[in-house]
């Protein structure tokens, strides 16, 4: 759950059940990942058990509830939370998952889970397309407010300029929806071959064949193109989740800095950081960077301190539901945008 971490004890906003090795798989066999993080959607779910979908994102951001939850329980020898933190954070787990989520729109059409539902895909297009239109006739740089820019044909005009990298796409509907609502230079990468073949299916079946699919690893990508704006919804959150977490955190945002371009921006929608959390990294990051640059020595003392940091954020989405929980106010999800520099 973004936003507050809760005890099992203290919790009375969310109870969620360490879960079992049943759990992991459906009794088809389908979607492994689907049994720990989804979201039934509108596009049709490949699970039959409504109570596995209750709160998708809850599911996944509570590894760090579970991990907690040993220090209050006398019983130590608990490992499948440890199991279900690692296993998300492998490509292995997400090469199942949509082998499973491929055979079953050949079967029987669904598109498979919406990461965070789809509410939150829709807000998440919606508010990055106002972003970008500001962002475009120089309203920003400090953008206040859901969805402030009013569409009209200069607008969607703007959007033209815009190439869009999803990283993770999944199966590529958050490109999709980027896609009704005018962005035309659309690329959705992910590691998981099955997730490219499953997003392409889709798109082909929907009409649209444009947006381009590409089989890479975000955080040893190929790319070598730059885009004006890089989406993830959810990558940050497997990454973080692999036993080395910590190390390829720091690979991710390496790798994410070179491609967006400077003056570009990164869009990043979370259930297991806050936004303080996000804001946090990108300032290590930017830190990292700078430290990076001053001991290779390529450049003079006074060079340094003028090159500014890689990231810094712009603004959030305000618009997701809150609570109140211990004197703290929390979300299920949060999205943040940084500014390239």
């Amino acid at each position: 759950m973004a936003g507050i971490r809760l005890t099992p004890e203290d919790s009375e906003v969310s109870q969620v059940r360490a879960p079992t090795s049943g759990d992991l798989i459906s009794d088809d066999d389908r979607s492994v990942a689907a049994d720990s993080w989804s979201i039934k959607s509108d596009y049709g779910s490949t699970l039959d058990d409504d109570q596995r979908h209750a709160d998708a994102t809850e599911a996944l951001s509570a590894a760090a509830a579970f991990r907690a939850a040993s220090d209050y329980s006398s019983d130590k020898e608990e490992p499948d939370a440890e199991a279900v933190t690692s296993m998300l954070g492998f490509q292995s787990y997400w090469d199942s998952a949509y082998q499973g989520e491929l055979a079953n729109f050949r079967e029987h059409g669904h598109a498979g889970e919406v990461w965070f539902g789809a509410d939150v895909m829709e807000t998440v297009a919606s508010w990055t397309k106002s972003l970008c239109i500001d962002i475009s006739q120089g309203h920003m740089m400090n953008h206040v407010g859901d969805n402030k820019s009013e569409p009209g044909e200069q607008s969607n005009k703007d959007l033209l300029a815009w190439s869009v990298l999803d990283i993770g796409t999944g199966n590529g509907l958050l490109l999709q929806e980027l896609a009704k609502l005018g962005f035309c230079d659309l690329t959705g990468t992910d590691y998981s071959e099955g997730a490219i073949d499953l997003a392409r299916c889709l798109a082909d079946r929907d009409g649209f064949t444009s947006i381009n699919f590409l089989v890479d690893d975000v955080l040893d990508t190929k790319l070598e193109r730059k885009y004006k704006l890089v989406m993830d919804k959810g990558t940050l959150d497997a990454v973080g989740l692999h036993p080395d977490g910590p190390i390829k955190r720091v690979m991710y945002w390496d790798s994410v800095s070179r491609l967006v371009e400077p003056g570009g921006i990164l869009v990043i929608t979370s259930c297991n950081s806050t936004k303080d959390e996000l804001v946090q990294e990108v300032d290590s990051c930017n830190q990292r960077r700078v430290a990076t640059t001053s001991e290779t020595g390529t450049t003079s003392d006074q060079e340094t301190v003028k090159d500014p940091p890689p990231f810094r954020y712009i603004d959030h989405v305000r618009s997701y539901p809150t609570f109140m929980f211990g004197g703290s106010v929390g979300s299920r999800v949060v999205t943040v945008a940084f500014l390239r520099n």
